[in-house]
């Protein structure tokens, strides 16, 4: 039996994958699996034992963040959060003997996506470079977590490109709405690595099966252009969208200006991909849903 602690109580990515894994459990035998979520809002769950959990998947955290216009005080509370709070709760964990410390991180420390046009491709030798204050307090809290790795205590490290699925928070409703209203859209080439919640969630249970540390780096099987995410998206709609490169030239404009206009341009048509090879090294077999069937489910009505 593998016992499992989620952090985030409301977690979007906690709750699907804790989902996912129980509604798929029964070729292991019923109660394989045993998942159990704490909130972290306040102090009490440092009363808690975490003495028993074979892993601790840590969801909680900040993110999304609109580093445009903010405060140094929200900028604070990201560290405090993302980093601090990350490190108690590792600490905490492996004093009471979790044998796995799961840290969800992100491409984001690696910096922004490609401008538009442009290319960004990961490997194993890009070094990360954050590019704001949400990626940086990632990337601290990975440091950190990195040094308390022992022969007792393994800290695995997921650094995930854009999740999506049904219900998911981020760019992904965004890219629903536009397919819901318009009727054409930019044929820009670009390409992006993704990852579907369930694909996410089917590599976590390996990852928590073979109880490993290290950096990780799951995606999706295939590298998705915006322009063919939202054709699909339009499809299980019912609608038709039509890609028109004569769009092009507004959104290369766009991506020249300064401040938000330009941000937000880029993070809709740049590019950044994973190398795949970096994606099915340790923990392969997990990409158990393709890009079209992905969409479909994600878009399905209730």
């Amino acid at each position: 039996m593998k016992k499992i602690l989620i952090t985030g109580k409301n977690s979007y990515l906690g709750n699907a994958v804790e989902q996912y894994i129980l509604d798929r459990q029964t070729g292991q035998g019923e109660g394989f699996w045993e998942m159990n979520r704490i909130s972290l809002r306040d102090n009490e769950w440092e009363k808690e034992s975490f003495s028993g959990y074979d892993s601790i998947l840590h969801m909680a955290g900040l993110a999304h963040a609109d580093v445009g216009k903010v405060s140094e005080g929200t900028k604070a509370l990201y560290y405090q959060i993302n980093r601090d709070l990350t490190l108690q709760v590792a600490r905490k964990a492996k004093a009471d003997g979790v044998k796995q410390f799961i840290y969800m991180s992100s491409v984001i420390i690696y910096g922004d996506s490609a401008p538009v046009g442009k290319q960004k491709h990961i490997t194993a030798d890009t070094p990360p470079a954050p590019a704001n204050f949400y990626g940086n307090s990632k990337y601290q809290a990975e440091q950190q977590l990195r040094k308390l790795q022992t022969e007792d205590f393994y800290v695995a490290v997921v650094r995930a490109p854009m999740i999506y699925g049904k219900g998911s928070k981020g760019n992904f409703p965004l890219l629903v709405k536009l397919a819901a209203r318009t009727p054409v859209f930019p044929a820009l080439d670009n390409q992006r690595s993704m990852l579907y919640v369930e694909n996410l969630a089917e590599f976590l249970r390996r990852l928590m099966e073979t109880g490993m540390g290290g950096i990780f780096f799951p995606q999706n099987a295939e590298y998705v252009r915006t322009d063919e995410m939202v054709r699909l998206i339009g499809r299980t709609m019912g609608r038709k969208i039509w890609l028109w490169r004569g769009l092009n030239p507004l959104v290369k404009l766009a991506s020249k200006a300064p401040g938000k206009i330009g941000g937000l341009a880029d993070k809709a048509f740049g590019s950044l991909t994973v190398d795949k090879e970096l994606s099915n090294r340790e923990i392969t077999g997990y990409q158990v849903c393709s890009l079209e069937e992905s969409i479909r489910r994600s878009c399905a009505p209730v």
